[in-house]
């Protein structure tokens, strides 16, 4: 039932930017595997082999951490309304912040969002398909705007305090990133 591919085909890609969820999957060498839940407008397929996302304040930062210990990433998308089918992109990523020279280019790709800590350039070197069939039917009733709220009542400031406070390291105390970010 699975197929492998080497790059992101287009019908791969219809079927990514389709879709109004991802999963993000990452570890560190040791310590918990962590998967997470991404929506709203924050991923990009930019090329056959490249996928660039945007990473919103959370209450973990889980991904950043991995990532300074291994690089590797696993992407998942789940066929909820029709098509069953799911998808998976692995490879290796890396995480940019607002303090690095390619912030502003990879952040211009999405719309402005005074939550966005990092975006995760990915380097996919192999494309997953199985049936899906599993999977239950499931009915987009639309984006929420808590997050949105959330980040407009800290203010810029208030939302830098939050990364210090919860999102400077992992679960497994992996440092993320995020403080080394100039003020």
């Amino acid at each position: 039932m699975a197929k492998r591919f080497d790059r992101i085909g287009e019908d791969h890609r219809a079927f990514i930017e389709a879709q109004h969820i991802f999963f993000v999957g990452s570890a560190a060498r040791e310590g918990r595997v962590n998967v997470s839940p991404k929506g709203m407008d924050s991923l990009r397929v930019t090329g056959p082999n490249r996928i660039v996302w945007r990473n919103l304040t959370g209450s973990g930062n889980e991904t950043a951490g991995h990532l300074r210990d291994i690089n590797r990433m696993t992407l998942m998308w789940c066929g909820f309304e029709l098509r069953p089918l799911i998808l998976r992109c692995y490879g290796t990523a890396r995480a940019v912040h607002p303090r690095d020279a390619d912030w502003a280019a990879l952040n211009g790709l999405f719309p402005p969002h005074d939550g966005a800590r990092q975006v995760y350039d990915m380097a996919v070197d192999l494309v997953q398909t199985s049936c899906g069939y599993a999977v239950p039917y499931m009915d987009h009733a639309g984006e929420r705007d808590t997050l949105d709220r959330w980040t407009a009542d800290k203010g810029p400031e208030g939302v830098r305090r939050y990364w210090a406070e919860t999102n400077a390291r992992t679960l497994d105390g992996l440092e993320t990133g995020i403080g080394d970010d100039p003020a």
